[in-house]
């Protein structure tokens, strides 16, 4: 092979996993709020899922496709993993790394489901995955509680505009 081919691939290798995604924050339930009750017209999507949940692996390549089909419009998808912080490192990073997703993914750091399932949306039970749709200072809310797909994402995000 010669030196530019080898050149070439390695580049392309390089571009594909500099974009894939890494925790970017750490919240407490108080500041992920905060962050997503902001009066604007941004529709926040937050997912919420773990490495051990084997449906919220198996849909999480939909999610982060539903991020790339609406990154020009006012729409900010965020996974929000609920995988423990000290597993941050070994465990969520490498996850994300492996699989490309190009979605920003924030770790929620609460251990009581109780002190946070409720201030996201009253229908929660507290199982995932879980993705919640709000807008305009949660004055339109979506929130579904099973593994999810195209169809249901987009009629969630047309029930939410």
């Amino acid at each position: 092979m010669s030196t530019r081919i080898k050149i070439l691939f390695s580049f392309l290798f390089a571009v594909c996993f500099a974009h894939s995604q890494q925790v970017s924050s750490v919240y407490k339930i108080a500041d992920l709020l905060k962050r997503i009750e902001q009066n604007t017209d941004t529709v926040y999507v937050l997912n919420f899922w773990a490495t051990w949940c084997l449906p919220c692996v198996k849909e999480l390549p939909e999610i982060d496709s539903f991020a790339i089909r609406h990154k020009n419009e006012k729409i900010k998808v965020i996974l929000v993993s609920l995988d423990f912080k000290d597993e941050l490192e070994k465990k969520v990073n490498p996850f994300l790394k492996k699989n490309g997703y190009k979605t920003e993914c924030v770790l929620l750091d609460e251990i009581n489901g109780n002190d946070f399932i409720d201030k996201i949306d009253k229908r929660w039970t507290g199982s995932i995955p879980a993705t919640y749709f709000t807008t305009n200072k949660r004055r339109k809310t979506a929130f579904i509680e099973k593994k999810i797909g195209k169809t249901e994402l987009e009629a969630m995000l047309l029930d939410v505009k």
